[in-house]
């Protein structure tokens, strides 16, 4: 066997091999560098909130603006009334329920009972709801009494007349009543406040969604119903509520809600299991921060600041 001398090797054939030595190192470090970045991604968070259609729209545009500063946390928001997020925080299937009403003490156990965990409330702003009629409704004002004989089983008021209220352009002056279904804590709220835990008449049209409620009211001169003040549009109008027949009625503004004189002001809460932390906590965070309670503000709500709390 011959042994070939290196030093013997023609000295251009020497620059070819280091030529492509170098280019083979710059096209595996090229991959490695392509590759680093993907294994350095920052993982994305997601966080569940479901619960009440109240709260729908601002949680959507908590969920929007929060992207922005947090790009690694994806908030994902659904409605379907606060009864079906706190059931949904019961079986701790989801990260934060919202709900226009408080917890019971029955969900509160069984969360207790299904997870282990204590449910941890955050009152993250105040809501007067709203009686809504369309805008060509001559009527201005309504009482507590009045708004029960209208929607209780036992009511005896079903045509506006028996209001002293006369509807512009309408052959049948019936009483359309609208209203939201079981689940919705704004329904609870309702029948607690206003029915004083009665029944509702039968007949009534159980929406799905406040802005639902709303658009019905909209497209129908003889309707009358009730959502969150936030949900206003130009065409309806909120009626005046006096917490008796013949006493000062009250309009339904943002300074009648933080001093409660306004008889349907509310409080708007966020339920969690135990004491949140990371993410879901940063996020509940931002929503009590100015920032989120800006938002709330925008979307007709009062926010927690307001109240100097």
């Amino acid at each position: 066997m011959r042994i070939v001398n290196t030093t013997q090797v023609p000295r251009s054939l020497l620059h070819y091999t280091l030529k492509v030595a170098m280019i083979g190192c710059l096209i595996f470090s090229g991959c490695q560098s392509k590759n680093e970045p993907q294994e350095k991604k920052t993982k994305v968070v997601t966080i569940q909130v479901k619960g009440s259609d109240t709260l729908v729209n601002v949680a959507q545009a908590w969920a929007e603006e929060y992207k922005k500063i947090a790009p690694s946390v994806d908030v994902e928001v659904s409605g379907g009334g606060s009864g079906v997020g706190i059931a949904a925080l019961v079986k701790g299937t989801i990260d934060i329920a919202t709900a226009s009403r408080n917890m019971r003490p029955e969900e509160v156990e069984a969360a207790k009972r299904n997870t282990g965990k204590d449910a941890k409330e955050f009152t993250l702003g105040y809501d007067g709801l709203a009686i809504y009629v369309h805008k060509d409704n001559p009527m201005k004002e309504i009482s507590m009494d009045q708004l029960a004989a209208v929607f209780t089983e036992d009511g005896t008021f079903t045509k506006w007349s028996q209001l002293g209220v006369t509807i512009p352009n309408v052959d049948d002056d019936a009483i359309v009543r609208v209203s939201r279904q079981s689940s919705s804590g704004t329904y609870e709220f309702f029948r607690e406040h206003v029915l004083n835990k009665k029944d509702f008449k039968l007949g009534s049209r159980d929406m799905n969604g406040s802005k639902e409620v709303v658009e019905l009211i909209s497209n129908t001169k003889t309707a009358i119903g009730y959502s969150g003040m936030g949900y206003a549009t130009p065409a309806v109008k909120m009626l005046h509520i006096s917490p008796k027949t013949g006493e000062p009625a009250v309009p339904p503004t943002i300074e009648n809600t933080i001093t409660q004189k306004y008889p349907l002001a509310r409080s708007l809460h966020l339920y969690t299991l135990g004491q949140s932390q990371g993410a879901v906590q940063q996020f509940i965070d931002w929503i009590l921060s100015a920032a989120g309670q800006n938002i709330l503000k925008e979307n007709g709500y009062v926010p927690v600041q307001s109240t100097g709390n």
